[in-house]
């Protein structure tokens, strides 16, 4: 297993358990305590842990955003699979939105075998992705360039996004809870988000099932303005419930052992 692939299931540990230990690791991954050291203290410096004596705790500082680059290799397995879902509500010809998340990333990605779509994005990541995509119409939205992330957002932005009117808006968030809804760390990609949603037709919200049961800074909406969730594990019953209750399209990849 290369040291990535074994960082990224550490992170899902972390992010499921909230701490995880030295000694436990080095068992399960069949490598040395010091590997599984300098893992841990990789993962510190990337703000996802923070080490303690024989093991590590979750960061749960929301304040601080993991850089986008870090983002988007962790989690690849959850990320490809509701891409893969995702993909599957889209149909050729469609105008939709997409946000600067890292999973919207790998939901355009998976889109690029769709004929005419027209994307509206305020991602340069996602621009540069589907750029070489023929017979597709692509809008940027402009704006001030985010210093945590390579992504747009402020005023100008959201003024762009308000102008046109789509089929689909398919966003991520950081945190999903039944009562607070669906919430960023940020104040300014939560705004450019709600714009998303108040010009789409249909509102797909899709997140891995680590962000669920939490709360963050921002609110984006509460879980009536959804149409669509597309997770990778199914849901504990509350959530499910909650959806249900809502009349939410409820899609996963996988169930709970």
């Amino acid at each position: 297993m290369l040291a990535e692939e074994r960082r990224q299931r550490i992170t899902l540990a972390l992010k499921s358990d909230r701490r995880v230990s030295v000694s436990d690791l080095s068992r399960t991954f069949g490598v040395s305590e010091e590997t599984i050291r300098r893992d841990l203290e990789k993962l510190e410096t990337d703000g996802i842990a923070r080490r303690t004596y024989g093991g590590a705790l979750y960061n749960e500082d929301e304040r601080r955003e993991t850089p986008y680059d870090i983002r988007k290799r962790s989690d690849v397995e959850a990320k490809s699979a509701i891409a893969r879902l995702t993909a599957n509500l889209i149909s050729d010809g469609e105008y939709i939105m997409l946000d600067e998340s890292s999973t919207s990333f790998y939901i355009a990605s998976e889109l690029k075998a769709k004929r005419d779509l027209t994307v509206i994005t305020n991602s340069m990541e996602i621009i540069g992705e589907i750029a070489p995509v023929q017979g597709w119409t692509i809008l940027c939205t402009g704006g001030q360039k985010r210093a945590s992330a390579p992504s747009f957002a402020g005023h100008l932005a959201e003024s762009m996004v308000s102008r046109y009117h789509v089929d689909k808006a398919i966003i991520s968030c950081d945190s999903l809870d039944i009562d607070a809804g669906f919430t960023d760390r940020h104040e300014d990609t939560a705004l450019i988000k709600r714009a998303m949603m108040a010009s789409a037709k249909q509102v797909i919200l899709a997140v891995d099932h680590g962000k669920f049961g939490r709360v963050a800074f921002a609110g984006i909406g509460d879980l009536s303005s959804v149409d669509c969730v597309v997770t990778d594990v199914e849901p504990d019953a509350r959530f499910r419930e909650a959806f249900d209750k809502c009349g939410i399209k409820l899609l996963y990849s996988q169930g709970r052992n």
